[in-house]
């Protein structure tokens, strides 16, 4: 089953000492990992800095391409829970892309997670909603 709900896009929670272990030398001095999850090669990991998605590509998956989305540039998330059947939990996450948040022309990007209905998103999107409150308040103030 692992596999298979991999496969529809559903991210799995993985434990925090796996991905220190595997992900540790993608981590800045003093950085911790919160929590982080996993779609068969691709991993999503939250530190207390940003979060940070890493893309294995290829048919090896030696190629791995690493984003960022540092916590205080996000502006807006939005979440919808499991209903019946194949319905899954969802995420996304709107974050300001510019380096300059207070820019005139500002760049935004959003990105859209999946999980397993079984996981309860509430908790993850109340803590990255709350920073987005946070951030619009000290953007805007």
């Amino acid at each position: 089953m692992g596999i298979f709900s991999g496969l529809l896009g559903n991210l799995s929670e993985v434990p925090v000492e796996e991905l220190t272990r595997q992900y540790g030398t993608y981590l800045m001095p003093n950085e911790v990992i919160s929590t982080g999850f996993k779609l068969v090669r691709d991993s999503f990991l939250i530190t207390d800095e940003r979060i940070i998605l890493i893309d294995h590509q290829g048919v090896t998956g030696k190629k791995t391409k690493v984003s960022t989305i540092d916590l205080d540039a996000i502006y807006e998330v939005s979440m919808e829970s499991g209903g019946t059947g194949f319905d899954d939990s969802e995420l996304i996450i709107h974050s300001i892309t510019s380096p300059y948040y207070k820019a005139n022309n500002i760049t935004t990007a959003a990105y859209r997670f999946e999980f397993k209905k079984k996981f309860n998103i509430q908790s993850l999107y109340v803590a990255l909603q709350s920073a987005a409150t946070q951030n619009r308040k000290r953007i805007n103030g």
